[in-house]
């Protein structure tokens, strides 16, 4: 089983989503989680990962992680060549380096070139931001793009995106 996850911000609490799905290329979930988290900390630049990752592994809470092969997240798994963590890599870390982390970034931030692979989908000209921890960068990108769609943005991210909104 597979695992995307996101985070929506409001106010005073944080609204987490997974959508687990058993096929790259399957347009439907499997399932739908969710869950709010009341205590959140407050952004901080350059150190994202303070603010999201606890809302992750409260949201992890409900799942069976010995079912799950990979875990996608919204932002990347290194920040830079030099592989400082990013979101994906602290949450590698936290889930004792078992379960590989594939990060797709909609905008570029990372300043590594050997750490991040651009992938167009569709007609789109411009780019997802692949990176990753635990599966190969190639092995992830191809995941990705495998994905069902023919948009830049994979059906079940789209809609992961959507039910985190809404």
């Amino acid at each position: 089983m597979k695992l995307a996850i996101d985070v929506y911000y409001y106010p005073n609490r944080a609204k987490v989503v997974g959508i687990l799905f058993k096929n790259w290329d399957q347009p439907i979930p499997n399932d739908l989680i969710t869950t709010y988290i009341y205590e959140i900390s407050e952004y901080e630049s350059g150190l994202f990962y303070k603010r999201e990752l606890p809302c992750i592994l409260e949201l992890l809470k409900q799942i069976n992680l010995k079912d799950m092969s990979q875990i996608i997240v919204d932002g990347f798994v290194y920040l830079d060549d030099t592989h400082r963590p990013g979101l994906g890599k602290y949450l590698f870390d936290a889930l004792e380096k078992k379960i590989p982390i594939i990060g797709v970034a909609k905008n570029p931030f990372s300043t590594g070139k050997s750490i991040v692979q651009e992938i167009t989908r569709g007609e789109s000209k411009k780019p997802l931001y692949i990176s990753s921890v635990g599966i190969s960068l190639n092995g992830a990108s191809q995941c990705i793009q495998n994905m069902h769609g023919n948009y830049r943005i994979p059906t079940l991210l789209k809609l992961l995106d959507q039910e985190t909104r809404r």
